[in-house]
């Protein structure tokens, strides 16, 4: 039975496991490490929320949910959401991601965030059949990126 909870500092190592399988099974250009998850989801100044989804005492996933800023990575409008889904290939398709949404949808209610932003490698087919199925809609490419972003509406339908 997978369990979602927030994620805390102890669960760095684990959600570094979870990105580095992403990368082993070339789903991801390269591998992270503890400090890089500490920096970018669990003591980041924008974030909002992580989730981690844990099978026993194994993080198979994680998503966070993160308000733009200004001069961020992605492009994103300042105040927008940016969500991030990394789930371990050996657990995915088992509806983990789309549990890991309605929480971290209810956060971005919660801070009042509009609109959310997931921007995904153009050949990331697995993301962006995700993205698609929890109601996320392109809206632009960023050419030199190799990506397109997908947006979410926070006050669109509910989720099914």
């Amino acid at each position: 039975m997978i369990e979602l909870r927030p994620a805390v500092l102890t669960d760095a190592e684990a959600m570094a496991e979870v990105q580095n399988a992403i990368h082993r099974a070339g789903l991801r250009s390269s591998p992270v490490d503890v400090d890089e998850i500490r920096g970018r989801y669990l003591e980041h100044e924008h974030s909002i929320a992580c989730t981690v989804a844990v099978e026993g005492q194994r993080v198979v996933g994680f998503q966070s949910l993160k308000r733009a800023w200004v001069d961020n990575p992605y492009d994103v409008a300042v105040g927008w959401g940016i969500i991030g889904t990394h789930i371990d290939p050996d657990a995915g398709r088992g509806g983990i991601g789309r549990r890991l949404f309605v929480v971290t949808r209810a956060a971005a209610e919660t801070v009042g965030l509009r609109h959310v932003d997931a921007t995904i490698g153009v050949d990331n087919r697995a993301a962006l059949a995700f993205y698609a199925a929890i109601g996320f809609t392109p809206y632009r490419e960023r050419d030199s990126a190799g990506a397109v972003g997908y947006r979410f509406d926070v006050d669109g339908p509910p989720l099914v």
